[in-house]
Parts: structure tokens; C-alpha cells; sequence
């Protein structure tokens, strides 16, 4: 009988043991999401936003071309300074459809701007220094589209 429980408590013991990670390197937690990691997407998905609207309005494509183009730049930099690749074209895909007026597609797209350059500015007074400087560039940008949307 003291054989027995011997057997058990040794087993009761080793059991968790082999459980626990004991022997496991790899303790270190995966580092937390960079915080300009949103910005990424938010550019990517105004860049998706404006193409859409471009595609609804053939007539305004010349005009919102080259927001685009910025919006998919800012989004290509901010993916190079904090070492991600940026997600397939699927992944931005628009939630809404444009408008069906051109007026009304083009007041949507300064909404949008007007949310995304608040969301910089906050991002750029979090920011340290180093980054500072091109999240400062994407809110002016920002609000140069607004203008250019009026």
C-alpha cells in the first residue's frame, strides 16, 4: 500500500511538471502590435475608398487618382518603418459603396479624411521623434485633401 502511494504521489508530481513548460525556451512573449499599425490600414483602406469611388464616378477618377495614389504611398511607408508587409488588396476592400451622386461620394471622402487627419494627429503627438516627421506629412496631406475635395 505505501508502494502505491508512493507511485501515485511521484506520479501526481511528475505529471504537472511535464505540463508546465519547464524545459521550454521559448517563454518570451510576442511583442506587442506597433502602434502606427492601424495607420497602416486606415491609408490603405482611404486608398480602396477612393478607387471606388473613381470606379462609380468615371468622371471624378482624375481628381481622386492621385489621393489615392498618396493614401497607398503613406500606407507603403508607415508598412516600411514598422517592418510589416503590407495585406492583400482583398483585405482593404471598402465596407461601404460610394454614394450614387458625385457630390455626394466627394462629401464622404472629406468625411473620411477629416476622421483619418484627426487619427494622425493623435498618432503624431504619441509619436517619438523619428516618427514624427512623416505622421506630421500624412496629416498635412490629409487636410490638403479636404481642400482638394470642396
Amino acid at each position: 500500500m505505501l508502494r502505491g502511494g508512493a507511485l501515485l504521489v511521484l506520479g501526481g508530481v511528475a505529471a504537472p511538471l511535464t505540463g508546465c513548460d519547464l524545459f521550454d525556451r521559448d517563454d518570451q512573449p510576442a511583442p506587442p502590435p506597433d502602434p502606427l499599425r492601424p495607420m497602416v490600414d486606415e491609408s490603405l483602406a482611404l486608398a480602396e475608398a477612393y478607387r471606388s469611388a473613381a470606379t462609380a464616378h468615371p468622371d471624378l477618377a482624375d481628381r481622386l487618382g492621385p489621393i489615392a495614389e498618396a493614401h497607398t504611398a503613406h500606407a507603403t511607408e508607415l508598412a516600411r518603418v514598422i517592418g510589416v508587409a503590407l495585406p492583400s488588396a482583398a483585405a482593404t476592400a471598402p465596407t461601404t459603396a460610394p454614394a450614387a451622386e458625385p457630390a455626394s461620394a466627394l462629401a464622404a471622402l472629406r468625411a473620411l479624411e477629416k476622421t483619418a487627419q484627426q487619427s494622425a494627429t493623435q498618432a503624431c503627438a504619441a509619436a517619438p521623434a523619428e516618427r514624427a516627421a512623416l505622421l506630421g506629412s500624412i496629416v498635412a496631406a490629409r487636410a490638403t485633401h479636404q481642400e482638394a475635395l470642396k
